[in-house]
């Protein structure tokens, strides 16, 4: 099973690429793809359906053998995006000894300094001229090499650097590209990399949406391989998870939903993110093409459960101030149900408690997360998400360090353990 997380990982550099692999697993489950432009065909009992938008969030549906009024939705949602840096239109900077570097601006809120001095690459999406003006088409890329790095000053120039250093997101953390061999190199080493990868013309590029991605392979480590190292653990590890409990669970009474948002770091108020009303109107629909009235949403969201799956943070050996005395979640120990007095968080009592009962029933052990009253916390999926589709819920996720590094780190076991909830929770 970690193998096909790990394989996951490493053609999922950005959001874009994920959810394309996550649409070719569905259409190999035999999902077909709805179009949303179009009225939704008569729905029954079993059928498998997913739409999409805007190329980067995917919504699959598993229409269950009970009307939606009377079993509800089960829901698992998390997001595909994570913290990187995205290529700025006009980026190539020529510098002296024909240098060039790439203009960027940071995504997110990554560990800028975790991103220096490593293989990197591009990927994303890159448009190009279609049909007409307002039906241009994508093609997206994900060059399979190392292309760039970001070098760090030398320590000779900056004695201070293990002091800890505040970091210009405009100045240090511009990547290099190559060198100029030749004037008509000038202005298009990206546009010809760009170019050879897709087999297009520069003159039928219209845009792109690029970004940084590490290049080095997922990988496990630890004496008993128990630990898992890579990029954007946070949270396509929850992603997969829950595409693999969607994928293996049979047809049953309720209505199984697995929602794939983007643009979670970056607060998610976008048409493809948990604060935009695309799914709930899909739902609706969907309700309405199989009872007929719209009524049966609303009964279905009162019966319905949310289970809101991003990455929690694991206690970390060498920072045991930095976490709550009685709840800080460990990696290996399952997952980590999340809450917070100021309702950053989706959990409560009574939906912790039907969470933290999934566990049980299917043998996974289960931990809590409470942030130290010192430290502010974030928030994620639940709670935007309840804005559109008020559903009981959990927010929840496997316990990882380093949390927004370009390199993350998990556990083996809390995968396994986190597919087999999943699961059980769909079956």
């Amino acid at each position: 099973m970690i193998h096909r997380l790990l394989d996951f990982l490493n053609a999922s550099p950005v959001n874009f690429l994920a959810a394309k692999n996550i649409c070719d697993e569905l259409e190999k489950a035999g999902f077909c793809r709805l179009d949303p432009r179009r009225p939704l065909p008569a729905i029954k009992a079993g059928d498998k359906l997913y739409v999409t938008k805007n190329d980067s969030s995917v919504y699959a549906f598993h229409i269950g053998t009970t009307p939606l009024a009377d079993a509800g939705f089960r829901m698992i949602c998390a997001h595909c995006d994570s913290p990187t840096f995205r290529i700025k239109p006009n980026a190539e900077m020529l510098c002296e000894g024909g240098l060039v570097k790439l203009n960027t601006e940071v995504y997110g809120g990554p560990i800028m300094s975790t991103w220096f001095d490593r293989p990197l690459t591009i990927a994303g999406r890159v448009i190009v001229r279609g049909s007409d003006a307002l039906n241009p088409q994508t093609l997206l890329l994900h060059v399979k090499r190392p292309l760039l790095q970001i070098s760090n000053l030398a320590i000779h120039f900056n004695r201070q650097v293990n002091d800890g250093v505040a970091l210009s997101k405009q100045k240090d953390v511009l990547p290099l590209l190559g060198i100029i061999t030749n004037q008509l190199e000038a202005g298009n080493l990206l546009m010809n990399t760009i170019c050879q990868q897709l087999g297009v013309k520069p003159a039928d590029v219209l845009d792109f949406d690029l970004y940084l991605a590490d290049a080095t392979p997922s990988c496990t480590f630890g004496v008993h391989d128990e630990f898992i190292s890579s990029g954007r653990l946070d949270d396509l590890s929850m992603c997969f998870a829950g595409l693999e409990a969607m994928l293996a669970a049979p047809t049953t009474e309720a209505t199984k939903v697995l929602a794939i948002f983007d643009n979670e770091e970056t607060g998610s108020q976008t048409k493809q993110g948990a604060g935009s009303p695309f799914l709930a109107s899909m739902l609706k629909r969907i309700a309405l093409a199989q009872s007929g009235s719209e009524e049966a949403f609303y009964q279905a969201v009162e019966r319905g459960f949310m289970i809101s799956a991003d990455n929690a943070h694991a206690w970390h050996p060498n920072y045991n101030e930095k976490y709550d005395p009685t709840n800080h979640p460990v990696l290996g120990g399952g997952p980590v149900i999340k809450f917070n007095a100021a309702q950053k968080y989706a959990s409560d009592a009574a939906s912790a408690a039907v969470f933290a009962e999934l566990c049980r029933e299917a043998g996974v052990p289960c931990q809590r997360f409470v942030n130290h009253s010192d430290v502010a916390g974030g928030s994620t999926l639940g709670n935007i998400l309840a804005g559109s589709i008020p559903l009981r819920g959990v927010d929840m996720g496997n316990a990882i360090l380093a949390m927004h590094s370009c390199r993350e780190t998990g556990s083996v076991a809390d995968h396994d353990y986190c597919v087999k909830v999943f699961t059980h929770f769909f079956s």
